[in-house]
């Protein structure tokens, strides 16, 4: 008997900007990924104010979701996915964030996207804003920056809830949202990038800019969840945040202190305004001590009260430490990097490998919100080496998913209310921190390469047959 619920949703996950490419065609307008150029884990993406020839632009053809739709669906079909988790291109459906009518090519591409899924027995989870943000919104508005773009955000809300409303039924409003709480989200998640040009970790950081772009993000995703339940009651509507578990790295009462300082801001204040709708007790101080007055109008406290999401999904990959002590040594993570705990191994990009502390995570997160929860984002990014027989023996993958699977399992058992699994880049497709091809994540190989090279063709990975099994046994199954 599986500990996981029967309707447990099995799956997998990818964002439009980082597989589909396509990034011109059928009316679609630049995005922020479309302004930037690959790298890799040693050097930085950056991004550009205009296209450059002597650049290469990763999402510009990614892996071509976009004409390889079909073919991808079947596959994840033939793994037995129940869910897909993916996200629409904003500048798909309006070019430039502004406009008043939708263009139909956008929509009617979608449309099949999800009939495919459908015909497949396949429930799509559709990230509304995934890290593409137009980027006309950029060059006028400085992103959400400014209030205007909760109103141009509503009018794409309100377009896809009616054209999809009796094809997704699961809706997250923002991806990683708490990305904007750091200085890499400014690109990756405000937008708030007017004007510059460079390495992506050279990006200027205002904190009363980070956090007032915030403040309209909320609003927007509460609005959108309101509007959804008054129009669409058949919608869930969930949060999505990356969530960076950290520890204390000693026992030093200061250290636990600046632990807990790390988690609320950078793990719970964003879920605490989804889930809650208010800011919360402790964002009084971080404020006052960091010069930040959030601009408010008058309503935005209703909306945010009025606006909180029906369940909580988060990424999680990997661990890290915290501590006030000089002496300890760096490591590398996703968004932000922490002090190395001596206990954990560490993946080829440097991010720490901890299966035991997504089963503490799921009892922190449910025990605070009482929400059903799903992991939305969870995987190794590592390089994948054809053998001698030209196939993708990838043990290494295996063994991480087993064992975060293993701790779900345990957390189930502690009385977490867990609805789902979507392993992060269930195919391989462009990284959104460096930019690059070779840090996979996929059961299914793509030959495309951070050259540009590359004849997009697929190949099932080890990983494949095992996540197969595991689907089939619903979790039952890890051998």
């Amino acid at each position: 008997m599986s500990v996981f619920r029967d309707d447990f949703l099995w799956g997998g996950a990818c964002a439009a900007n980082q597989f589909e490419g396509a990034w011109d065609v059928d009316g679609k307008g630049p995005s922020v990924p479309d302004l930037c150029t690959n790298g890799s884990h040693t050097s930085p993406k950056w991004v550009t104010t205009a296209i450059r020839s002597d650049r290469l632009y990763p999402s510009h053809e990614a892996i071509d979701f976009y004409h390889h739709y079909e073919e991808d669906i079947a596959l994840f079909a033939e793994m037995g996915f129940k869910t897909f988790r993916t996200s629409i291109n904003w500048t798909r459906i309006f070019p430039t964030g502004m406009e008043t009518e939708p263009n139909e090519k956008g929509l009617e591409f979608y449309d099949k996207v999800f009939d495919c899924c459908k015909k497949h027995g396949i429930e799509p989870l559709v990230t509304i804003s995934h890290y593409e943000l137009p980027y006309a919104l950029v060059e006028k508005y400085n992103g959400w920056a400014s209030r205007e773009l909760i109103e141009f955000y509503m009018n794409y809300c309100k377009a896809i809830f009616e054209r999809y409303k009796d094809k997704v039924k699961y809706w997250l409003t923002f991806n990683e949202i708490n990305c904007g709480t750091m200085p890499m989200g400014a690109i990756l998640e405000t937008g708030t990038i007017r004007g510059f040009e460079g390495p992506t970790d050279k990006v200027p950081d205002n904190k009363q800019e980070r956090f007032q772009a915030l403040h309209h993000q909320f609003v927007a995703s509460a609005e959108a969840v309101r509007y959804a339940h008054d129009h669409y009651p058949q919608f869930k509507m969930g949060c999505m945040i990356c969530f960076i578990t950290s520890y204390a790295l000693t026992c030093d009462p200061a250290d636990e202190i600046a632990n807990q300082k790390a988690m609320q801001i950078s793990n719970w204040f964003c879920s605490d305004m989804h889930v809650r709708g208010e800011y919360p007790s402790y964002m009084k101080r971080y404020f006052a001590e960091n010069n930040i007055t959030i601009r408010q109008e008058p309503e935005d406290a209703a909306i945010l009260k009025a606006g909180t999401v029906d369940f909580y999904t988060f990424s999680y990959y990997m661990s890290n430490c915290i501590t006030t002590h000089k002496d300890a040594d760096d490591v590398g993570g996703n968004i932000i990097a922490g002090k190395k705990n001596p206990y954990l191994k560490a993946s080829d990009w440097g991010w720490q490998i901890d299966p035991i502390g997504l089963r503490y995570t799921l009892n922190e997160i449910y025990d605070r919100y009482r929400i059903p929860l799903m992991v939305v984002e969870n995987g190794l990014g590592a390089y994948d080496k054809k053998d001698a027989d030209g196939k993708i023996h990838d043990s290494y993958r295996i063994d991480y998913l087993r064992a975060h699977i293993e701790q779900m399992a345990e957390a189930v058992k502690d009385g977490v209310d867990l609805m789902g699994y979507t392993p992060w880049g269930c195919i391989d497709l462009v990284s959104a921190s460096t930019g690059e091809m070779a840090k996979r994540y996929g059961f299914i190989y793509v030959n495309k390469f951070d050259d540009g090279t590359g004849d997009l063709s697929r190949e099932k990975k080890d990983s494949f047959y095992w996540y197969q099994k595991v689907i089939a046994t619903n979790g039952e199954d890890l051998g």
